[in-house]
């Protein structure tokens, strides 16, 4: 599954928005009809993960933590704890809890970008892309050329 690209859209009074027709038909094609929500841990985004990423993810964290540190357990619960279950309607909306668009800062206009396996969705907020085009170019050249591929 890959979700690419950037779609501008609408929320409506109550929260919902469309997921866009691309992104649906990736999560139709490859059998996926849950989505997990949660606050994105680094910048203020949200992130629409398919139930299978999600749980990918989230076993991969548990082998990385052990359950008897206190400060390892704590990272977990916040990981797992403040996220949304998210379905389509028969239309292809779905609600993004008040909360949520509290805090990613999300009015009337969302932005949905493709990041792969999961999704971003970004209010008024710019997309962190702080790096100028030589800066990207020379970071990427930098990643690509290292030897521990």
């Amino acid at each position: 599954m890959r979700f690419l690209g950037t779609i501008e859209a609408k929320t409506d009074q109550k929260g919902r928005s469309f997921l866009p027709a691309s992104f649906r038909k990736q999560l139709q094609t490859s059998g996926e009809e849950n989505m997990i929500l949660r606050k994105d841990v680094f910048q203020p985004c949200l992130v629409l993960y398919p139930e299978s990423v999600w749980n990918a993810q989230m076993d991969e964290l548990r082998c990385r933590l052990s359950r008897w540190d206190k400060r390892q357990q704590a990272i977990f619960r916040m990981f797992v704890s403040d996220v949304e279950p998210v379905s389509l309607d028969g239309n292809g909306r779905f609600l993004i809890p008040k909360r949520y668009l509290k805090l990613a800062a999300i009015g009337q206009t969302v932005r949905f970008i493709g990041m792969g396996d999961t999704i971003e969705i970004w209010g008024d907020a710019k997309a962190d892309c702080d790096m100028s085009t030589e800066e990207f170019g020379q970071a990427l050249e930098e990643i690509m050329n290292s030897e521990d591929k």
